[in-house]
């Protein structure tokens, strides 16, 4: 495996994308790529992300396969689907879907949800 050099990546080097109705869910999220390839997480895994829920929207149920995801929850509150058993989330929390298991998210009230997403490689 090549060796990932050291970086410094400023606010306005991100990638920044929008994604309506992520995995059937209502409304639109915006993913600001922390790290842009899995090469910067050493092969180990394929997201690294700031995502912003915007109020009424959500990311829609999906299933892990192959990887984990990790949410840590910055600020805003939510209700995340843990395989179909339901529950508020809020800033500090942590949740974690690992390969073979299933979530979703959604927000709650008027401001926006703010996660960190990390995908690794199972």
């Amino acid at each position: 495996m090549a060796e990932v050099e050291s970086l410094i990546r400023h606010s306005g080097d991100r990638k920044v994308e929008r994604f309506e109705h992520k995995f059937g869910a209502d409304g639109f999220i915006t993913v600001r790529n922390l790290i842009c390839s899995d090469g910067e997480l050493n092969g180990k895994g394929r997201v690294f992300a700031h995502t912003t829920v915007a109020p009424g929207s959500g990311i829609g149920y999906h299933i892990h396969t192959g990887d984990t995801e990790i949410y840590y929850i910055l600020s805003g509150r939510g209700e995340y689907s843990d395989n179909g058993a339901i529950c508020q989330v809020g800033p500090g929390d942590v949740t974690v879907t690992p390969s073979g298991q299933g979530h979703a998210i959604k927000c709650l009230g008027e401001e926006p949800l703010e996660i960190i997403a990390l995908i690794l490689y199972a």
